[in-house]
């Protein structure tokens, strides 16, 4: 549907604008059919990342054909390159929530016997219009796109070509980025595109032989830095659904470590979603069944909590409301629990719990 009011409208620049309008509206009722499903209690975590995730999907792919099509009217011809979008960060594990930006880098390809230079120039040009037309203003909820885990983050080019990433990789790639990439998910552009740019970081994010220890070091140096600079001012450490103890990071940092360390030789292991990635660790004896439980029953509380908080305030959060009579007890509500205190209680019971698991399995402590 969103392809086809795009395909409408091709061939004429101005509509470009008409066109994402009308793909934002699919995506504004397909966000009230997940929405209401939820609330309704219909769908579990899981599915409901795997929705929100289509519809991002969805969104940028047609919104990506609409800025391709305005950009080869202005050039009065086919466009040099491919280009395709790569999710990244929750975007990438399948597990958006409502208020989740969209984690992306974006990618092109020059065509054969294209220059390439002229071919960088089209394709920095088709995502300037691609941000552009979704940055417009309207009615429907925004779809923030996000690019900063790209290549030298804020700093490096917003367009790359896929020979430019096998090479940074190559070269200069850092234990980060190579957890990064764990979620990293070709979904959107030049099918193609998306296959060869897999083919490129495959090697990086499962690395043959797995870590060193001195990866290892880092990674666990990183999370730890994370833990204690990156928590607003003032917060609640226990309170707080990402950063927390036993909150979303730490179950996905202890699914990451694992899949550094033994995906290259573990099919199962090389998945973006966290969830499987517990369960191929189970399976494969790298993690304890009862560990493994403790974590996921962690990370769907607290993935189940976020989404409460946007359906009920409109806004994201982090952080568990601190209003006792008002939006702690609405969230609690929305999550079938009777007040507002069984549902704190049920949270620090479940992060307790999880923070065990990390601090024995993750930090290597007991």
């Amino acid at each position: 549907e969103a392809l086809a009011a795009v395909r409408r409208r091709a061939g004429d620049g101005p509509s470009a604008e008409d066109a994402v309008s009308a793909v934002r509206g699919v995506r504004r009722r397909e966000l009230f059919r997940v929405s209401a499903a939820d609330l309704l209690g219909r769908l579990d975590p899981v599915t409901v990342g795997e929705a929100l995730t289509d519809i991002a999907a969805v969104t940028l792919g047609a919104a990506l054909e609409a800025a391709v099509d305005k950009i080869e009217l202005e050039r009065r011809g086919p466009l040099p390159t491919a280009v395709a979008i790569v999710a990244m960060g929750r975007f990438g594990g399948h597990e958006l929530g409502y208020g989740s930006d969209a984690d992306v880098m974006f990618v092109h390809d020059p065509k054969p016997g294209a220059d390439e230079r002229d071919a960088g120039s089209a394709a920095s040009a088709v995502v300037a219009e691609l941000r552009r037309l979704l940055a417009l203003p309207a009615a429907d909820p925004p779809l923030q796109i996000d690019p900063d885990l790209r290549p030298e983050g804020r700093s490096g080019p917003l367009v790359r070509s896929l020979a430019s990433y096998a090479a940074y990789y190559a070269r200069w790639s850092e234990p980060w980025e190579s957890q990064a990439l764990l979620r990293a998910d070709p979904l959107a552009g030049d099918p193609g595109l998306c296959e060869r740019f897999r083919e490129v970081i495959d090697p990086v994010r499962w690395p043959e032989d797995g870590v060193d220890e001195d990866a290892v070091r880092q990674i666990r140096r990183l999370k730890a830095r994370m833990e204690s600079e990156r928590l607003p001012r003032g917060a609640d450490r226990r309170l707080h659904l990402k950063l927390g103890p036993g909150g979303l990071s730490d179950v996905e940092w202890v699914a990451q470590l694992v899949q550094l360390r033994h995906a290259h030789e573990i099919p199962a292991l090389r998945t973006t979603r966290t969830l499987a990635a517990l369960d191929a660790a189970v399976a494969a004896r790298l993690l304890d069944a009862p560990d493994a439980a403790e974590l996921a029953e962690a990370w769907c509380l607290a993935t189940r909590i976020r989404s409460a908080i946007v359906l009920v305030r409109g806004r994201p959060s982090d952080l568990l409301p601190t209003d006792h009579h008002h939006e702690r007890s609405a969230v609690a509500r929305v999550l079938g629990y009777p007040a507002a205190g069984d549902l704190l209680e049920d949270y620090h019971r479940h992060a307790r719990r999880a923070r065990g698991v990390v601090e024995r399995v993750f930090y290597g402590a007991g």
